[in-house]
C-alpha cells in the first residue's frame, strides 16, 4: 500500500512530528494494539500480527482509510443495518435504535468513523429525552457519520440546522421580540468558542440573529417574518443573519482551539497534549480551513500519539471496552445480542441517544464510578460465559486460543489475553494473579478459562485504552 502523505503542515507542526520507530519507541505489539484500541474498537489477533509485521505507515494507513478490518458480518452489513434501523423506527422503541448503533460498531469495517460519530454525538449532545423522535435522532447520527472527517464548517452548519438539535435547543421558541438564547449560548459555549471567549451581550445578539430558525415537516425552515431585523453586533462584528453568525464563529481562533482540544480528548490521554501542542494543532486547523481529516491524520500519525505517555493512559468508555472486547475475542459468530450490548453500555453510563445534558458525557474518571464499575464487571462475566448471545453453548476459549496459535494452559492463555488487550508487558505478577483468582473456586477446565476471560476484562488494566 502506498504511503499516505500528510497534507501540507504549518511550520508550528513540529509539535506534531510524525512517528518514526527507534530503539526508545519501537514498532512493537504495544503500539499496534494501541493504534487499534485508540482509533477503533480493538483488533483481533490476526489483524494485530499483520500490522506488527508491516511497517507502521502501512498499518496507520489501513486504519485511516478503513481497510484495517475485514467484515465479520456473514451477510450484507448495510442491508442488515437498514433493516434494524427501520424496525426500530417502526416500533418506536429507543432500545432498538441503540441496538442499531451497537450493531454498526460491532460489525463495521471502519471503526474510526464510528468512534468519530460518537465523538460528535458527544460534542453536539442531543437527547431523545426531549426530542422524542427516533427518526430525527437517526438522521442526526447519519449526519455525524457522513461528515465525521469533513471540514468543521460543513459539519457545524449541517448540525446547527439539524431538526433534532433545533428542537433540543428550543430554536422554534426563539422569536423576534422574544428571543430564546439556548441555541445561541450552546453554539458559542459548547460547539465553537468555549467559555470565556464571548460576552453575555454576544449571546443576546447572536440569539437575535437566529430568530426565525425553526422546524417544519421535520426539516430546517427559516420564518423570514419572525426574524429580527437590523444589524447585530457579535464579537465586535456586524452581522445580520444566522448564517453570518456561523461564518463569523468559524473564523475565530478560539473555535479552532476548541476543535483541536475535542479531537485530542479522543486520541490522547488526559494531560498528554500540552497547551503548546493544542495551540499548534489549532493553528494548523485554521490554515487548513478547519479540515477535520487533516487534524485526525496529523494526530494519529504523530510521535505524540505513539509515545509511552499516551499508551494506555486514557480510561476506555463503555463502547470502547465492550465493543472492543467482543471484536478482539471474535465474538461475532454468533454475536452478542446488540440489544443487550447497548443496554450493557447504558448500565455503564453510556446511554446512546440520551446524553446526560447539553455538555454530553464528561468522560475520564467519571466512567469509573462505583455502579459503572459493577456494570463493567457484570458485562465481562456475561461475555466470557456467552450469555449475551443466542447460543446455548458457552464459548470454547481453548479452541479460540488454539486457533490463534496460542497455548491453552491457564498461564499461556492469560499471557495471550495480556498481549491481545494490553499489548503485552503486564506488571509483574499480573498473570499469576489472574490464574490464581481463576482457580480459586472449583470448576471444569473450560470454566476456568471463562473465568480468566472475565477477570482479564474486569481488571483495572483493561479499563485503560
Amino acid at each position: 500500500m502506498a504511503e499516505t502523505v500528510l497534507k501540507d503542515q504549518p511550520a508550528s507542526a513540529t509539535h506534531w512530528q510524525a512517528y518514526q520507530p527507534r530503539p526508545s519507541a519501537p514498532w512493537n505489539l504495544k503500539r499496534v494494539v494501541h493504534l487499534h484500541r485508540r482509533c477503533g474498537f480493538a483488533a483481533n489477533w490476526r489483524e494485530i500480527q499483520r500490522d506488527l509485521q508491516d511497517a507502521p505507515q502501512a498499518a496507520i494507513n489501513r486504519v485511516l482509510e478503513g481497510t484495517a478490518h475485514q467484515s465479520r458480518y456473514p451477510g450484507d452489513f448495510e442491508q442488515m443495518s437498514k433493516l434494524i434501523a427501520d424496525a426500530a423506527l417502526a416500533s418506536n422503541q429507543p432500545g432498538r435504535l441503540k441496538a442499531w448503533w451497537a450493531f454498526r460498531m460491532l460489525f463495521t469495517t471502519t471503526p474510526l468513523t464510528e468512534k468519530l460519530t460518537l465523538l460528535w454525538h458527544n460534542h453536539f449532545a442531543t437527547s431523545n429525552q426531549k426530542v422524542e423522535d427516533l427518526a430525527l435522532l437517526k438522521q442526526q447520527n447519519e449526519l455525524f457519520r457522513r461528515l465525521a472527517r469533513d471540514r468543521f464548517g460543513n459539519l457545524l452548519t449541517s448540525v446547527v440546522k439539524d431538526p433534532a438539535l433545533l428542537i433540543w435547543l428550543d430554536a422554534p421558541a426563539n422569536h423576534k421580540g422574544h428571543p430564546n438564547e439556548n441555541l445561541a449560548r450552546e453554539l458559542m459555549e459548547l460547539f465553537t468558542l468555549g467559555i470565556g471567549n464571548y460576552t453575555e451581550g454576544d449571546v443576546k445578539q447572536a440569539a437575535r440573529a437566529l430568530t426565525g430558525w425553526t422546524v417544519k415537516d421535520d426539516a430546517f425552515a427559516l420564518e423570514a417574518a419572525d426574524h429580527a431585523d437590523g444589524e447585530k453586533t457579535v464579537l465586535q462584528q456586524q452581522i445580520a443573519q444566522g448564517d453570518d453568525l456561523l461564518a463569523l464563529l468559524l473564523t475565530q481562533a478560539a473555535t479552532a482551539q476548541r476543535i483541536a482540544w475535542r479531537l485530542c480528548t479522543l486520541f490522547l490521554g488526559e494531560g498528554v497534549a500540552e497547551h503548546e501542542q493544542i495551540e499548534s494543532l489549532a493553528t494548523g486547523l485554521q490554515q487548513h480551513d478547519l479540515d477535520l481529516d487533516w487534524a485526525v491524520r496529523t494526530i494519529v500519525q504523530s510521535d505524540l500519539f505513539f509515545s509511552d505517555r499516551n499508551i494506555r493512559h486514557r480510561i476506555a468508555d463503555p463502547a470502547e471496552l465492550m465493543i472492543g472486547a467482543a471484536r478482539a475475542l471474535e465474538r461475532t459468530d454468533p454475536p452478542p445480542q446488540t440489544l443487550l450490548l447497548a443496554d450493557s453500555m447504558r448500565r455503564a453510563g453510556l446511554d446512546l441517544f440520551y446524553p446526560p445534558n447539553v455538555g454530553g458525557w464528561s468522560g475520564g474518571r467519571s466512567w469509573l464510578r462505583t455502579s459503572a464499575v459493577i456494570s463493567r464487571t457484570n458485562f465481562a462475566a456475561s461475555l466470557a460465559r456467552g450469555t449475551l448471545g443466542t447460543s446455548v453453548a458457552p464459548p470454547d476459549w481453548m479452541r479460540f486460543a488454539a486457533a490463534n496459535g496460542q497455548e491453552t494452559t491457564p498461564e499461556g492463555f492469560t499471557a495471550f489475553l495480556a498481549d491481545l488487550f494490553l499489548g503485552g508487558e503486564p506488571r509483574p505478577g499480573w498473570i499469576d494473579g489472574i490464574v490464581k483468582a481463576a482457580f480459586n473456586r472449583e470448576s471444569a477446565p473450560q470454566g476456568n478459562h471463562e473465568r480468566i476471560v472475565a477477570l482479564v476484562l474486569a481488571s483495572p488494566e483493561a479499563q485503560l485504552n
